[in-house]
């Protein structure tokens, strides 16, 4: 019923649901005094599920091939459970503990929504700003949209756009400016405010805005200023080079159904994401961010965001399903005994989970060292469950199910047709010069049976495979400084790639799709 009233108006009515799921927050003495008489009894029941915890974390892992794993749980403002499972990479078998390092991906969504309510405080943003005249380059194709687009839509998951738009650019080597400005090219695939679609380019432009507000070179230098240092959070960074360094870091790895597989550190995920999904980070400082929120912008005495601002990012803006919302830079899920407040991490090698019940005064930190295919948001939910009393769900056996049955609708996806038509001959192509609106200049030209499209702005190569007529395959080549991203990814096609016939009757256009769906034209200079 509350995500239905979410649904049918986005407005108003999204402040009134959020004033039903969060009533009281805690702000006043009284309350905090209750959370304090309360601590103690959440201590104990976490200690009690403790052991049944711990083994729901190693079946889980065996049944992934998750070499390693880090949890923690905090309650009565105190990290009370905190420890490492299996080992930080599966050939030196050194093993996890909790100051361990990992890539968080999209957590950092959370730590951006938060800096934007410093600036909130700060009088140097309003939510309602409209982004035009905070970044004046911002433009969408819906020239409309571009207008009413408001600086809590940047960071709200309902802009209209495709899921995960233009991620392959990203992956392709392009700068933040060439990502931003990409998004002026895209077709919107559902009303403005209307339909959840997880993006990362959105945040992108938010950090942008955020540093030009605080008078930083980046949003980075933002968030270790306004947060990262007030909280102690030493052990956090934001580059592949500073993971890399730390002495206690985990290696990532890639899931497979058949078994993980090692990948390396690259700098274009999720480090090109910038504020999106650029954190690396371990549970003992991720306890401080924890802290932070059941605090509701307080830390160890001091203030840093206003309780008012950090309710607001708890606000629903869009629905997800019947019982999920998404807010800003969080989900909310309510269950039948509580609602949660939380977010996944997702990289090409690591995975992770921060989930919170502030009127339980606790939360909860799951990280892992494998791509996130639905380990450690399936080990987060069923602790949160089982503190709020929820019925029992085995969610790793659900969420193991989900990654395979991924993989094998994949698989039959670009598993060639028995009966294929003939290939047009490669020859007249080779050679050719095409643009795309949001890719810029690219070349063509044989490579042994196949074509690579040269993408001129960045050096990136797309690999163009035969498979059936004029429809071929396409993939990132791992060549240059994208060998790393495609050992990441693995060397399954990214989508199709077919030649369409021009009104001259000769093959003028290229159409790259997705296998999300996305797709971009190359017009045949």
């Amino acid at each position: 019923m509350i995500i239905a009233s979410i649904v049918a108006c986005a407005g108003s009515a999204a402040m009134l649901v959020a004033a039903v799921l969060f009533t009281a927050q805690p702000a006043s003495v009284a309350r905090a005094q209750s959370q304090s008489n309360s601590a103690a009894p959440m201590a104990a029941r976490i200690y009690g599920l403790i052991p049944d915890l711990e083994a729901y974390i190693r079946n889980g892992m065996k049944a992934y091939d998750v070499p390693g794993v880090a949890v923690g749980i905090v309650t009565g403002d105190r990290l009370v459970y905190a420890k490492g499972f299996g080992v930080r990479r599966k050939s030196s078998g050194a093993p996890v503990d909790p100051r361990t390092v990992f890539q968080i991906g999209s957590l950092t969504k959370g730590f951006l929504a938060g800096t934007m309510a410093i600036m909130v405080d700060r009088g140097k943003l309003n939510w309602d700003d409209r982004v035009v005249d905070l970044h004046p380059g911002f433009q969408l194709k819906d020239a409309w949209v571009t207008r009413e687009f408001r600086a809590f839509d940047l960071v709200a998951q309902r802009s209209g756009l495709p899921p995960q738009v233009n991620h392959l650019l990203g992956l392709s080597g392009y700068s933040e400016s060439a990502l931003i400005r990409s998004l002026r090219h895209v077709e919107p695939v559902s009303s403005f405010r209307t339909t959840f679609a997880y993006t990362n380019m959105t945040h992108l432009l938010a950090g942008r805005i955020v540093s030009d507000l605080a008078g930083a070179p980046d949003w980075n230098a933002v968030a270790r200023r306004e947060l990262l240092d007030p909280l102690g959070m030493t052990e956090t960074s934001f580059t592949a080079e500073a993971i890399t360094a730390a002495a206690n870091h985990a290696e990532g790895y890639r899931w497979t159904p058949v078994g993980t597989i090692e990948v390396p550190f690259e700098p274009l995920f999720p480090y090109g994401f910038g504020a999106a999904g650029n954190l690396n980070s371990t549970v003992e400082d991720l306890a401080r961010w924890v802290r932070l929120q059941l605090g509701h912008g307080s830390f160890e005495g001091r203030r840093i965001v206003s309780a008012e601002s950090l309710a607001y990012l708890r606000r629903p803006k869009v629905a997800v399903d019947d019982d999920t919302a998404y807010a800003m830079g969080w989900y909310l899920t309510r269950t039948p005994n509580g609602t949660f407040i939380w977010h996944y991490g997702a990289t090409n090698g690591f995975g992770a989970f921060f989930g919170l019940l502030p009127e339980r005064d606790v939360g909860v930190i799951v990280l892992s060292n494998a791509a996130n295919m639905g380990l450690p948001d399936a080990v987060g939910t069923w602790a949160l469950d089982r503190l709020l009393d929820n019925p029992a769900v085995d969610y790793v056996a659900d969420a193991l199910k989900g990654a395979k049955d991924h993989f094998a609708t994949l698989d039959k996806l670009f598993a060639r047709p028995a009966s294929r038509r003939p290939f047009p001959a490669l020859t007249p192509l080779a050679g050719s010069s095409f643009t795309s609106p949001a890719f810029g200049k690219a070349v063509l030209r044989p490579d042994g049976d196949a074509l690579v499209l040269e993408l001129k702005e960045t050096g990136a190569e797309l690999a163009l495979t035969p498979w059936d007529g004029e429809v071929f395959t396409f993939r990132l080549l791992p060549r240059g400084r994208f060998a790393p991203v495609v050992a990441s990814i693995g060397e399954r096609p990214s989508g199709f790639a077919q030649f369409e016939v021009g009104q001259d009757g000769k093959l003028g256009v290229l159409r790259l799709t997705a296998d999300d769906g996305q797709a971009w034209e190359f017009r045949r200079e």
